[in-house]
């Protein structure tokens, strides 16, 4: 029986001894710098065990950059790379693994869908950048009033970069006075207009004081663009205006509140409000301004106005209203430097492009005017003010049926320049006088004789050719500020006879200049040379 037992316990020690070599031998296996260098705690090594063998493969691969799809650190097994590839890297790189969407291969988990490849997000941004008032509450009936709809998609597009304000096509938005308004609004916001925008036409909804239906003010790079229409509705409006007024102030003296700026429209029975007549887009403060594609029709008074703007560009538009609408100016230029007009059509009542005061560096070119008073420098001066114009080119430029062709006009009584302006290559068809300086303008049937004038030199006036229906040409020049380096070239203007209009001689006052031929008619009123004593003084002196 003890025999038994021994043979038992000492069998039981053999088979220890036995595991304990066995253990000896897979140490000696192992020993080598590589196992020193790959030992780890035991809490690292359980884990190496417990998940996938791919973890040191990726380690290599990825020499250091972190797969995203990888757990964090703090969870993932510290195994560096061995610079002479162990027996159990390699056998790590030999283990199944999971394909990640960077193509390599560590830890990825199987119930987490790959992500998206990151060109698909680039739609879904642009997108985001794109603000249709229609998704901000916006009707498009024609009869509600979505003017808070457009407030609140220009407050969202305000704060991204190069967003798009979208009014869609086929729909017609009803909206008040509104203003799209930085500084703090940031670059390059696109309006893309497709849609129809309508005035209203409430006298209650105007208030008092305004003096533009849609403004945008200290913006930089906004652009308009698209096939939709601005609709100023100003049929409603043109009854109160009064026609003797041309509209074209470039000063508006507060003492200074007649019919001729204001109009009263009744509301009620017993009460009425005074508002003023509305420009239908004005650009104020702002710099790098594109404007193209779109419409813009019957506005109460001006159509379209630049004030105190830098870079702008206009073109392929139309503007149209009746020729008997008053004050109607297409396109109004007003303390603007560097602007572009071309590809254009105007049609209104007034004139097609106003220049105001505080304007150069002006190139308006292939554009159509007519119905309408012609394209203008002026008035200026008004109100004694002093007034600087300079470097303006207006060039390949057809008018049909206006009332001047290119007309310089200024009030008695101002001061400073206009200088440095050319005109080429205008087509004038039945236009009443298709030359014009007027240092005598007045828009009322008489006004006070002054001395001081804003002074004109540097004209150059070439290929001015087409029909006329009552005068050539009108040189009409200040004693005590004479036109001075006037210059026709190549102008050839024939009479064309209706019933109700009176020809007439080309006319001369104070007009000094060069004739270069050929002139039809010959333009023989125009003194050659310098006026005698004239101290014309330097844009540096005079502005």
């Amino acid at each position: 029986m003890q025999l038994r037992v021994k043979g038992r316990l000492a069998l039981l020690l053999l088979l220890v001894l036995l595991a304990l070599c066995s253990s000896v031998q897979m140490c000696d296996a192992r020993s080598s710098k590589h196992w020193r260098q790959n030992k780890a705690p035991s809490t690292s090594l359980f884990r190496k065990k417990g998940k996938s063998k791919s973890s040191g493969s990726n380690k290599q691969n990825s020499k250091g950059n972190q797969n995203p799809y990888q757990p964090s650190p703090s969870t993932s097994p510290n195994v560096p790379a061995s610079p002479s590839g162990s027996s159990v890297q390699g056998k790590e790189r030999q283990g199944p693994t999971m394909p990640t969407p960077s193509g390599g291969s560590g830890y990825a988990l199987p119930a987490l869908p790959p992500p998206p490849p990151q060109p698909a997000t680039a739609p879904r941004q642009s997108q985001d950048t794109v603000f249709n008032v229609v998704d901000f509450g916006a009707k498009g009936d024609g009869v509600t009033d979505d003017t808070q709809a457009f407030q609140a998609a220009w407050a969202s597009a305000c704060k991204v970069e190069a967003s798009t304000v979208l009014v869609p096509s086929e729909l017609e938005f009803v909206v008040g006075p509104i203003s799209f308004s930085g500084p703090y609004c940031k670059r390059n916001i696109l309006f893309q207009l497709d849609g129809t925008i309508l005035a209203q036409t409430s006298a209650r909804v105007w208030g008092s004081g305004l003096l533009q239906w849609l403004e945008f003010t200290k913006l930089t790079g906004i652009a308009i663009q698209g096939s939709g229409i601005i609709n100023g509705r100003g049929q409603e409006w043109w009854t109160y205006s009064d026609p003797n007024d041309d509209g074209d102030d470039d000063v508006v003296r507060p003492d200074h509140l007649t019919t001729s700026t204001l109009i009263i429209s009744a509301i009620s029975y017993k009460t009425a409000v005074i508002t003023y007549l509305m420009q239908a887009l004005r650009f104020y403060g702002s710099s790098n301004v594109t404007v193209t594609g779109i419409t813009i029709v019957n506005s109460s008074q001006c159509h379209l106005k630049f004030d105190s703007c830098q870079g702008v560009m206009v073109h392929d538009i139309t503007i149209s209203s009746p020729e008997n609408s008053p004050n109607t100016d297409g396109i109004h230029l007003q303390n603007s430097k560097e602007v572009n007009i071309h590809h254009t059509n105007l049609a209104c009542g007034d004139d097609c492009v106003s220049i105001q005061t505080g304007c150069s560096d002006i190139n308006i070119h292939h554009v159509n005017c007519g119905p309408g008073h012609g394209i203008s420098i002026g008035g200026l001066g008004r109100y004694n003010t002093k007034a600087c114009v300079s470097n303006i080119t207006v060039r390949d430029v057809n008018m049909f049926k206006t009332m001047t062709g290119v007309r310089i006009k200024t009030w008695q009584g101002g001061s400073g320049l206009v200088r440095g302006i050319r005109f080429s290559n205008i087509q004038v068809s039945e236009v009443q006088t298709p030359i014009m300086i007027d240092q005598f303008y007045c828009d009322k049937m008489s006004c006070r004789n002054q001395t001081s004038a804003v002074a004109v030199s540097g004209v150059q006036y070439e290929n001015i050719r087409g029909t006329f229906t009552i005068k050539p040409a009108h040189f009409a020049c200040s004693d005590a500020s004479p036109c001075s380096d006037i210059s026709l070239t190549g102008i050839q203007l024939k009479p064309l006879i209706i019933p109700q209009y009176h020809l007439y001689n080309p006319f001369c006052w104070q007009a000094f200049g060069e004739l270069f031929t050929p002139i039809i008619p010959p333009i023989s009123c125009l003194q050659m040379g310098k006026p005698a004593g004239n101290s014309l003084l330097s844009d540096g002196d005079v502005c």
